[in-house]
C-alpha cells in the first residue's frame, strides 16, 4: 500500500516540478506546445508499443482477451450515462467531449500499471494490458472524436464530412504505436535489443513531459481558477463510483477469475488520463477544465484508494 502511495506523490510531484519551472520561467506556453507535440507523435506511440511488446506473448494474449467483454462492455455503459448526465446537468457545450472522455477513460498505465503492481505483483500485468486495450482504443477513436468536438470550428466544419481526414484523426500516432505492437505480439516477433533500448529512451519520456504539460497548463490557469464545480464533480462521480461499480456488476454475470475481475476494478476507479489536457490543448477545447479535473481527480485518489481496496480484498 505503501508503495502505491509513492507512486502517485511521484506523478504529483512531477506535476508540481513542471507548475514551479513554469513558476520560474523555464517553461512557457511554447514550450509546453513543443512538449505536446513531442509526447503525441513520439513518446505515447512508443510507449505504447513497449508496453505491449514487453508484457504479452502470443499464447497469453490469445488465453486472456476473452476478458476483454469486461470493460467493453463497462466503458460503453459509463459512455451512455456520461451523456445523460451532460443533458441532465447541462454541461458546458465547450466541455461536453472532454467531460465524457474523462468519466469514461481511466488512468490505466501511468498510474493504473504500477497501483496494481503494488496491490497484486508481477502477476496482474496482463489482466492490467487487458484493461489497458479495451480503454486505449475507446481513448483514441470514440474519446478522441469527442474532445475534437468540443472546438466550436470543428463542429461547424462537420457538415463537410470528408472521409480520410476523419480516418487519419482515428489512426491517431499513439493508436498506430499500440496496433502496431500488437500485431507485433500475434506474430510472435521479437525486437531487437538495440532498437528496444532506443525505443526505451523515447517512452520514458512520456510521464514526465506529460506531468510537466499539466503543470504548465495549471500555471498559466492559476491555482486559484482551479474551483470545483458541477462539471467537475460528474467527472469524480464517473471516475470513482459508477466505473467501478458497473465493473463489478458485470463480473456477477460474466465469469472470470478473481483475480481478474479485481484488477478490473481498480483500473476503472483510476484517475483522469493524463493525455486529455494535452488533447485539450491541442484541439483548441477548455484545457483548464481538463487540468483542474485531472488535478482534483489524482488529489482525491490519495484519500479513495484505501477505503476501495477495503471493500475490495
Amino acid at each position: 500500500m505503501l508503495s502505491a502511495y509513492i507512486n502517485i506523490l511521484m506523478i504529483f510531484a512531477l506535476m508540481f516540478l513542471g507548475y514551479f519551472l513554469t513558476y520560474k520561467q523555464w517553461f512557457s506556453n511554447q514550450i509546453g506546445d513543443v512538449f505536446s507535440k513531442l509526447v503525441l507523435t513520439i513518446a505515447l506511440p512508443t510507449n505504447m508499443f513497449l508496453t505491449i511488446t514487453r508484457n504479452f506473448t502470443h499464447d497469453q494474449f490469445l488465453a486472456l482477451i476473452h476478458g476483454a467483454i469486461i470493460p467493453l462492455i463497462s466503458m460503453l455503459i459509463t459512455f451512455f450515462i456520461s451523456w445523460i448526465y451532460i443533458k441532465l446537468f447541462k454541461i458546458t457545450p465547450s466541455r461536453q467531449g472532454s467531460f465524457a472522455t474523462m468519466f469514461t477513460c481511466s488512468n490505466t498505465i501511468f498510474i493504473g500499471l504500477p497501483i496494481n503492481l503494488a496491490i497484486f505483483g508481477e502477476k496482474a500485468v496482463p489482466n492490467v494490458l487487458i484493461y489497458y486495450i479495451v480503454n486505449t482504443t475507446i481513448f483514441w477513436t470514440i474519446g478522441i472524436y469527442c474532445i475534437a468536438r468540443d472546438n466550436p470550428n470543428i463542429q461547424q466544419a462537420k457538415v463537410n464530412f470528408h472521409f480520410l481526414p476523419v480516418l487519419k484523426k482515428i489512426f491517431s500516432p499513439a493508436l498506430l504505436g499500440f496496433g502496431i505492437g500488437l500485431v507485433w505480439v500475434l506474430l510472435s516477433w521479437q525486437v531487437p535489443a538495440s532498437a528496444e533500448i532506443f525505443l526505451t529512451y523515447l517512452g520514458n519520456l512520456t510521464t514526465p513531459l506529460s506531468m510537466f504539460i499539466i503543470g504548465i497548463i495549471v500555471y498559466n490557469v492559476g491555482i486559484k481558477n482551479l474551483t470545483i464545480n458541477k462539471d467537475i464533480i460528474g467527472v469524480l462521480i464517473g471516475r470513482f463510483i459508477l466505473s467501478p461499480l458497473i465493473v463489478w456488476g458485470l463480473g456477477q454475470f460474466i465469469e472470470v477469475p478473481t483475480l481478474m475481475l479485481q484488477v478490473f476494478i481498480v483500473q476503472s476507479a483510476m484517475p483522469v488520463q493524463n493525455s486529455v489536457p494535452i488533447l485539450t490543448r491541442s484541439y483548441g477545447g477548455d484545457q483548464e477544465y481538463a487540468a483542474s479535473a485531472l488535478g482534483y481527480s489524482v488529489l482525491l485518489y490519495l484519500a479513495y484508494i484505501p477505503l476501495l481496496l477495503k471493500l475490495l480484498l
